[in-house]
């Protein structure tokens, strides 16, 4: 949260709005207050402020019971779930997106297609054997790499380093993940890795908008995923997509892990080895364009966040 607003009676709360970015949420207003119009008076001092950081469009995230409030008043539902629903306003949106993602990578809506979700922090060789994976089993592969910047690799080398190590596959196309697949939109405890009460509602309104949306629109029929011996959010996450994916017709394969000496190749075993400038072991994880930037003079301003 980056900004919040109160609205007080005898220095008491009673009701209360925040944001992150341009994301609209933590709506609440005391019951005896309900019915006042408070909920227009928080939106309008939080749209104000986003006016303010030059934000064109807004997304709000809520309990699904909300939503009627927001249509109400120009919101459009993206996607919901049993118990959360997320809108959005503006300029963009996602149907947009979807039109966006079709024109500039000349995709062909009337071929079948697999996706994969990636971080890449940074990209590894058990990524590529991932990639490899899909490429032999699809007719073409997007690659969603997450553009949310809350990773020590910055999304725009994330995705650069993705492009220079599958440049072999001819079936692959290298995309952004755009705001709608695990974002701090739809899943913003994704990127803290911690267990909470929230993840499996983030975790469904995720998978929804993947199913329903993404893979309706783009032809997609399969969605590759590496399996997740040793993370709870992402092996949380998985199992999600597992359940709600084969509902909209999108199978779900889980390819075992690449292993070098009978450990696991993650990205962050690599961060790991940078901290202890161990390149030599870093040098049997990932492929040579993505060593080739680790010991360039580019990477030493990344290295000191690790």
């Amino acid at each position: 949260v980056d900004y919040t607003v109160v609205i007080r009676e005898n220095d008491d709360i009673i009701a209360t709005a925040s944001k992150e970015k341009n994301i609209i949420k933590c709506f609440a207003v005391d019951s005896n207050y309900q019915g006042l119009g408070l909920t227009n008076k928080l939106l309008t001092a939080i749209k104000n402020k986003l006016i303010e950081e030059g934000y064109l469009n807004s997304t709000i995230f809520t309990k699904l019971k909300n939503g009627k409030i927001f249509k109400d008043i120009g919101y459009s539902e993206v996607a919901n779930t049993e118990n959360v629903i997320l809108l959005e306003e503006g300029n963009e949106n996602i149907e947009k997106k979807i039109f966006e993602i079709i024109s500039e990578n000349n995709i062909d809506i009337t071929k079948k297609r697999s996706m994969i979700v990636m971080n890449c922090n940074p990209f590894t060789l058990g990524h590529k054997y991932l990639i490899e994976q899909a490429s032999k089993n699809s007719e073409e592969v997007l690659i969603f790499v997450l553009e949310e910047d809350k990773s020590v690799f910055p999304f725009e080398k994330r995705i650069d380093l993705v492009k220079k190590g599958t440049m072999e596959f001819e079936n692959v196309k290298v995309i952004p993940s755009t705001k709608y697949i695990i974002s701090s939109a739809t899943f913003p405890t994704y990127f803290l890795k911690e267990k909470n009460s929230m993840i499996e509602e983030y975790a469904k309104l995720d998978s929804k908008i993947v199913g329903e949306i993404f893979c309706k629109k783009l032809n997609i029929d399969t969605r590759f995923m590496g399996e997740e011996p040793h993370c709870s959010v992402t092996s949380i996450y998985n199992n999600i997509v597992k359940e709600i994916l084969p509902k909209f017709g999108v199978d779900v394969v889980i390819i075992p892990r690449k292993e070098i000496n009978n450990t696991v190749i993650s990205a962050s075993i690599v961060r790991k080895y940078l901290k202890e400038d161990n390149f030599e072991e870093i040098k049997k994880l990932v492929p040579k364009t993505t060593f080739d930037y680790l010991i360039s003079d580019d990477f030493k301003k990344i290295k000191e966040k690790l």
